[in-house]
């Protein structure tokens, strides 16, 4: 079994930044990959980025591309989601998901592992 347990969240004027962080604990060497994925009010949950075991494959999807930015600590089970640019409608709850095998994957339902989610909220 792998925990995930995401803290970072909170109100963000549009424009500005936030880091989350994804604390992994468990069977944390049998995950491949890591990643982001929210849920906004009404909407279903998206994928928003994924990085592999090394930290050499990363995806992201193209709402976020060139604002985000996802890393991993191996050594501290730790992976983290700069997210520079806020706009309003990246308001939403973040939720950080372990993948056991590859290949990264976008699906949420490819995912094995998941946080409770930290809330973001863009707003002024």
């Amino acid at each position: 079994q792998v925990q995930l347990v995401e803290s970072g969240g909170g109100l963000v004027q549009p424009g500005g930044s936030l880091r989350l962080s994804c604390a992994a604990s468990g069977r944390t060497l049998s995950i491949y990959s890591l990643g982001w994925f929210r849920q906004a009010p009404g909407k279903e949950r998206e994928f928003v980025t994924t990085i592999s075991r090394s930290g050499v494959s990363t995806n992201y999807a193209d709402s976020v591309k060139g604002r985000f930015t996802i890393s991993r600590d191996n050594a501290k089970n730790m992976v983290y989601l700069q997210m520079n640019s806020l706009k309003p409608e990246d308001t939403a709850v973040y939720y950080c998901a372990a993948r056991i095998l590859p290949p990264l994957t976008a699906s949420p339902e490819n995912m094995d592992y998941w946080g409770k989610g930290t809330l973001v909220t863009v707003s002024s």
